[in-house]
């Protein structure tokens, strides 16, 4: 128990001050957040699936949590190891700082300084450790376990009594004379004062990390001193009536701090405005290169656009409608000249992430932004400060790419966005879909009128109608407010007289065009899931 405790203060420490040392050095990239990122590279899309769909937006708490419960696991083992053979544990934690090493160097926004935070990092979870269970050898030897003086002063194989060290005075015969010192002794005190002495400095180390995140987050106070151009094009104003106001519906425009989250970023890079930089390359006419003023500067236009991710299920709220500002990509575009075969655009994030979009859909006359501005602010760190890009109609995991810096025009035929290879579909277009946002699922109602709305959304067609049906019943088609515009979701609402009893209720969209909502379920992988939300609804009397 006490070796297990030894390994878990020390490599504890070991990971703290290294993500502190990322936090000096590399504060894009940490040891712990190159391995989760690598983790989340290689599991298979269907894990990935289930943990969206278990965890939501706090999937990658969950996965940070997860990674935790292993490090201390693997801790502990070392610790045992350690003082049972000497320097067994020692390779563990070796291997520890291997795997970081190889982490970072995978990464694609690894740099030199960060490269040695991970050796760092085991070379302090090394040193302690030895120290620890040095200790520890101490006090099993003055208890009588041990032939020698200390774990350091027995042979590699000299095998150890099984008792632990409070057991050399609490399992001897009342009255027998005592085979060790009280369980008090000088060297139980020096091992328990060492243990403590280095959980504190894991806590300390924690609070100096979080500290130089902080630091390294300066880009956030730059963010918030930063004040955006007005728009040459401003938003259109929202029509009257398009928020229904119906208690239980959620709000036309999403607040930010109230939008989903969801990447593969396990910490949230940190990108200086002043050192940003967006490359357009590949079959181009001309490269450009464009810096965060430069896109300030241009004629921005302001638009409001729903987005939704691929992994949202029927029903679900990984959908989100913000007022965006931005330039549009195809003026950007322009400049820069696809040439003839080329038909997508391979974004980059800065820490590598990839999607690929449809040339024709960032060049036609739908507002696809170069955003920087989000519900009137400069765009949150979490949501891709200080540019990323929004594209009205296709999801996110093909268009939405955060923290831009390149859009690489070439071919489907050649290049693969990160998810494409990983099964999901190559384009990705938003399927036509509807909520029941109110009354919820499974929730008893009064008998009598009893009031159902939600949102309706086909991103860059429109709705045309919404309808419901009772038990499987006729379709009635329910008040449709006026969309913002094509490229947003509408609210929705429709009175029904239900007397008591329990009732299944489902609701389908009609886009403009007269096309309706696919009923058939499909999951969300690999383009987007199908089927009509369905709620139970209890009436009582």
């Amino acid at each position: 128990m006490w070796a297990a405790a030894a390994g878990v203060a020390a490599v504890g420490s070991g990971v703290v001050l290294g993500e502190a040392a990322a936090g000096l050095l590399s504060p894009s990239i940490s040891p712990v957040t190159a391995v989760g990122g690598a983790v989340i590279d290689v599991v298979p899309p269907g894990v990935k699936d289930w943990a969206i769909s278990l965890f939501g937006t706090a999937d990658k708490v969950a996965l940070l949590g997860g990674m935790a419960l292993a490090i201390a696991t693997l801790a502990a083992l070392s610790g045992v190891l350690e003082l049972r053979r000497r320097f067994a544990g020692v390779a563990v934690i070796a291997v520890f700082g291997a795997v970081g090493v190889v982490a970072v160097l995978g990464r694609a926004d690894v740099t030199a300084n960060a490269i040695p935070v991970p050796l760092l990092a085991a070379a302090v979870g090394i040193g302690l450790m030895r120290w620890l269970v040095r200790r520890l050898g101490e006090w099993q030897a003055e208890a009588g376990l041990v032939a020698g003086p200390a774990v350091e002063g027995r042979t590699p194989d000299a095998p150890t009594q099984s008792r632990t060290p409070e057991a050399a005075t609490t399992s001897r015969t009342p009255g027998s004379p005592a085979q060790s010192p009280t369980p008090y002794s000088p060297a139980r005190r020096r091992f328990l004062q060492a243990l403590g002495g280095t959980a504190a400095v894991a806590a300390l180390g924690g609070v100096l990390a979080a500290t130089l995140r902080g630091a390294a987050a300066a880009v956030s106070e730059l963010r918030s001193k930063l004040v955006l151009p007005s728009p040459a094009s401003p938003a259109p104003p929202i029509p009257a009536g398009a928020e229904l106001g119906l208690d239980g519906i959620g709000p036309l425009v999403t607040p930010n701090k109230d939008f989903y989250r969801i990447d593969t970023a396990l910490r949230v890079p940190v990108v200086d405005p002043g050192q940003w930089t967006l490359k357009v390359t590949g079959l181009v006419e001309r490269d450009i290169e464009l810096d965060f003023a430069a896109l300030l500067a241009k004629p921005l236009i302001e638009r409001h656009v729903t987005i939704a991710c691929v992994s949202n299920e029927v029903g679900g709220d990984l959908i989100g409608n913000a007022r965006w500002l931005g330039w549009p990509v195809r003026e950007l575009l322009a400049l820069a000249g696809p040439k003839p075969g080329a038909d997508m655009v391979l974004s980059r994030s800065t820490d590598g992430w990839t999607a690929g979009t449809p040339l024709e859909v960032l060049m036609d006359s739908r507002d696809a932004l170069l955003a920087v501005g989000m519900n009137g602010e400069p765009l949150p760190l979490e949501h891709g400060f200080p540019a990323r890009l929004i594209v009205p109609g296709l999801y996110g995991y093909v268009s939405a790419t955060k923290w831009v810096t390149e859009l690489k025009v070439t071919r489907f035929a050649d290049d693969v966005a990160y998810w494409t290879p990983r099964g999901w579909s190559e384009r990705g277009p938003v399927k036509i879909s509807s909520r029941i946002d109110v009354p919820r699922g499974g929730r008893s109602v009064a008998a009598g009128t009893v009031a159902f709305g939600g949102v309706a959304w086909a991103q860059h067609t429109g709705i045309g109608k919404v309808e419901l049906r009772v038990n499987r019943g006729d379709w009635q088609q329910a008040e449709l407010a006026p969309g913002i515009s094509k490229d947003t979701w509408y609210q929705w609402k429709l009175a029904l007289p239900l007397t008591p009893g329990q009732y299944e209720v489902q609701v389908r969209a009609t886009d403009f065009n007269g096309v309706p909502q696919v009923e058939d379920r499909a999951p969300v992988a690999p383009s987007g899931s199908t089927g009509f939300h369905t709620v139970t609804v209890d009436v009582k009397s």
